[in-house]
């Protein structure tokens, strides 16, 4: 039983950072129908800016993170200006390719200014253990889970009341109708490419203090997709429940199987979602008669 709770809050844990980094999927793909395969690599990004500003430049925290929430938002609205929004217009493979090359131009600038060596990351999460019952589990990882979840109730707040939120939510129903009713598709576009690099930010943020900082943290890209397919593309509250869902598989996997079969099951599920319900959990489904 206490491995199995310990089990549950890591995967739990896991789980709820999957989240946050598959709403950035959602922001993009609600706005703009392009699946951005960046968001991996705007984490490790966003996991290295706060490395560098809180150990090298050794800022204070509460400095640092806001310093890097800016700046994070920053990037995403300049990829969207200079390289997206020229795009408008055409083919959504086309812009789908081009988040394909800037994971890659992501990827080598954060090498060539940080290097390949993994680096030791300041907690700013509680370190120690706790004791829940006789089980005993990871502080960080327990304190995840809430803060996570608090950001993601905003980031819904933000839908439902915000005027940019809505403006968002009337794009994705239909471009033509909220064009026609004044709202500004490239000014949507861009909040929600500042929002998807935020929450990816965020995301390296909770994830570094946790595993460290690597460059294998941008793999989390690939791993979020099944998280977004199994909750639905569109849908922020199957993002929660998707990544709930992923992290304790590959946990509980992990834990009672092993044999790297934790690595696997997420694109095992992936699979079988695609096979039978290919929309998602909570997806929109579409049925388009010829």
């Amino acid at each position: 039983m206490d491995a199995f709770l310990q089990l549950t809050v890591a995967g739990l844990s896991t789980g709820m950072i999957y989240a946050l980094v598959a709403v950035g999927f959602v922001v993009i793909y609600k706005a703009s129908d392009v699946i951005n395969f960046a968001q991996g690599d705007l984490l490790l990004f966003g996991t290295y800016l706060i490395f560098f500003n809180i150990v090298q430049l050794g800022l204070p925290w509460t400095v640092g993170v806001v310093i890097t929430v800016i700046i994070a938002a920053g990037i995403g609205l300049l990829i969207e200006r200079t390289v997206l929004r020229p795009l408008i217009g055409e083919p959504v493979i086309s812009m789908i390719m081009v988040t394909i090359g800037l994971s890659s131009v992501l990827r080598a600038l954060t090498n060539a200014l940080w290097g390949p060596q993994p680096r030791a990351f300041p907690p700013f999460l509680p370190g120690g253990e706790v004791s829940i019952g006789t089980a005993t589990v990871a502080a960080d990882r327990l304190v995840a889970i809430p803060l996570a979840l608090g950001l993601l109730a905003l980031l819904a707040l933000f839908f439902r009341y915000a005027r940019d939120g809505i403006a968002m939510r009337a794009i994705a129903d239909d471009q033509l109708a909220a064009l026609s009713m004044g709202i500004s598709i490239p000014r949507v576009f861009a909040v929600a490419w500042g929002l998807s690099a935020v929450t990816a930010a965020v995301g390296g943020m909770m994830l570094g203090n946790i595993v460290g900082v690597s460059p294998s943290i941008a793999a989390v890209g690939l791993r979020v997709f099944p998280v977004v397919i199994l909750g639905g593309l569109d849908s922020i509250g199957g993002a929660i429940v998707g990544g709930a869902i992923i992290g304790l598989l590959e946990v509980y996997t992990g834990g009672y199987i092993g044999h790297g079969l934790n690595l696997i099951v997420p694109y095992i599920v992936l699979i079988l979602v695609l096979m039978v319900r290919p929309y998602g959990l909570f997806g929109k489904e579409v049925i388009e008669r010829v």
